[in-house]
């Protein structure tokens, strides 16, 4: 209830103080943790080592899968979108008499 409140009220003086808040702890927590900013060891590691080769792997199967997932929104999108002008033309198409 009380993030209700916070996030759809219409008093913008709260939304703003919350907003400098979460930046201000966002900010605190850069600078007094800076350790958090920097890459893991297999990131900045050696590029032949075999942990390095499988995470690449690993990212590009992730790419993979969204771009899949992606791709099959896309098509069933346009797939409805054709099967609704098919529809539409053909109640066009269809005259009726009244009887």
């Amino acid at each position: 209830m009380f993030i209700n409140i916070l996030l759809f009220s219409s008093n913008t003086e709260i939304q703003n103080n919350m907003i400098k808040l979460i930046r201000s702890l966002i900010l605190i927590i850069i600078i007094g943790f800076p350790k958090l900013l920097t890459a893991c060891a297999t990131c900045y590691g050696a590029p032949d080592a075999p942990a390095t080769q499988g995470l690449n792997m690993a990212i590009l199967v992730l790419l993979a899968f969204t771009a899949g997932m992606l791709s099959l929104i896309v098509f069933t999108t346009i797939s409805f979108y054709k099967r609704s002008k098919t529809y539409r033309l053909e109640l066009e198409n269809t005259y009726y008499d009244g009887e």
